[in-house]
């Protein structure tokens, strides 16, 4: 199955080096020096990567089949993919998002939602649950939040912290404002003022 490893930003430099946005925990292993990429979004099939540096928190890459900043620029939004199958993962609490979308969440054996999305970020992972009310709570996929992923059966155990899925919901200090809160008859001003 192909997994999605990181998306194209700008050129960086005239020598055909680019930014990506990246989607893996890995990065290190997947930008190696000739490891090969199916492209999505842009004219090439396939990027082999010539060479990878970090400039402060964003990693920089060079492809071989790149030359130029002109080459660069036209790669910009293109989604570089990996096939995984029948590729071996030393570490059994690494998941792909394929494997955890759609799973059951439970809470105390009881279900509470759904998994519709993994966002991987710089501190922690963190799952999107649609919760049974329609509403979605990120849920930071640690081990004492999450201590149980079982994807043979399709579930997963939320330990939630107390408030957790509250946050977000109307209501709660998280939500967005919708407006509701504006009296009767009143009209709300360009400066997002109330006024009658």
């Amino acid at each position: 199955m192909d997994v999605l490893v990181a998306r194209i930003g700008k050129p960086h430099g005239i020598r055909g080096e680019v930014t990506v946005q990246l989607f893996t925990d890995a990065p290190e292993d997947r930008f190696d020096a000739g490891e090969t990429f199916r492209v999505e979004g842009a004219a090439v099939a396939e990027l082999t990567v010539a060479k990878a540096r970090w400039n402060k928190d964003i990693l920089i890459v060079a492809f071989e089949q790149v030359a130029d900043r002109n080459q660069a620029e036209t790669l910009r939004g293109a989604q570089l993919f990996i096939d995984t199958t029948g590729a071996e993962d030393e570490d059994d609490d690494a998941w792909y998002e394929h494997e955890l979308v759609g799973l059951d969440a439970r809470v105390d054996g009881a279900s509470v939602g759904r998994v519709t999305a993994l966002r991987t970020l710089a501190v922690q992972d963190l799952l999107v649950v649609e919760l049974a009310d329609g509403h979605e709570a990120f849920v930071p996929f640690v081990g004492d939040i999450v201590p149980e992923v079982n994807t043979e059966q399709g579930f997963i155990v939320i330990v939630p912290p107390v408030g957790l899925f509250d946050l977000n919901t109307p209501g709660s200090n998280q939500a967005p404002d919708d407006g509701d809160d504006v009296a009767d008859g009143a009209t709300v001003s360009d400066t997002g003022e109330a006024r009658d």
